[in-house]
C-alpha cells in the first residue's frame, strides 16, 4: 500500500489526467476567435473613423480657402469693374472737354458776329448758327459760368484786370466779363476771364 501511494505521489509519475494539459473546449476557442475578430473590427473602424475625420478637416480647410479665394476674386472683380467705369467716364469727359475746348473759339466768334447790322439775312444766319451751337453745347452738358456782378470765385473765374470799386460794385465783385467761361456738368472747361473790383 505504501508503495502504491509512493508510486502515485512520486514526482514525475503523474496520472494521465494530471500529466496531460487540459484541452481547450471548442466553445471557448470560438468565443476567443469571435472576440479577436470583434477587437480587430473595432480597431479597424476606429482607424477608418480617424481617417475620415482627417479627410473631413482637410476638406473643410480647403473649402474655407476656396471660399476666401472666391470672395477676394469677387471683390477684385467689383473693384476692377468700378475702376473701369470711372476710367471710361473720365475718358469720355476728357474727350468731350477736348471737343468743347476746340469749338469754344467758334462760339466766341459767332457771339462777336451777332452784332447790329443792316444786312438782315446775314444777321439771321449768324443768329441761327449761334442758337444751334448753344443747343448742341447744352445737349452735351455744357453751361456758361455766371460771372457778371457775382463775387469773384477763383475756382470759376480768372482775374485779368482790376477796376476801382463802386457802391454798385463793391470790392471783390466781377465788374466785367472779358471772355465767357464754361462748365461741363460740374467741371470747369474754361475759366471766365474777368475784371474784378479792388
Amino acid at each position: 500500500l505504501l508503495l502504491l501511494i509512493w508510486f502515485c505521489v512520486k514526482p514525475g509519475r503523474l496520472s494521465a489526467a494530471q500529466a496531460a494539459p487540459e484541452a481547450p473546449q471548442p466553445e471557448t476557442q470560438d468565443a476567443e476567435k469571435t472576440e479577436k475578430k470583434e477587437k480587430h473590427a473595432e480597431g479597424k473602424a476606429h482607424a477608418e473613423l480617424a481617417a475620415l475625420k482627417t479627410k473631413l478637416e482637410q476638406a473643410e480647410k480647403k473649402l474655407a480657402e476656396t471660399k476666401d479665394t472666391l470672395l477676394r476674386t469677387a471683390a477684385e472683380d467689383e473693384n476692377f469693374r468700378k475702376r473701369s467705369a470711372r476710367e471710361h467716364d473720365a475718358a469720355f469727359d476728357n474727350g468731350v472737354s477736348f471737343a468743347v475746348n476746340t469749338l469754344l473759339p467758334v462760339l466766341d466768334t459767332l457771339e462777336t458776329a451777332d452784332a447790329p447790322t443792316a444786312d438782315e439775312s446775314y444777321k439771321k444766319g449768324v443768329t441761327m448758327t449761334l442758337d444751334k451751337c448753344r443747343e448742341a453745347f447744352g445737349k452735351m452738358g455744357v453751361s456758361e459760368i455766371e460771372a457778371q456782378g457775382k463775387p469773384f470765385d477763383p475756382e470759376l473765374h480768372a482775374a485779368v484786370l482790376q477796376q476801382p470799386s463802386t457802391d454798385d460794385m463793391p470790392s471783390g465783385t466781377v465788374t466785367q466779363v472779358m471772355q465767357k467761361g464754361y462748365l461741363l456738368h460740374d467741371k470747369v472747361i474754361r475759366h471766365a476771364a474777368v475784371a474784378v473790383a479792388e
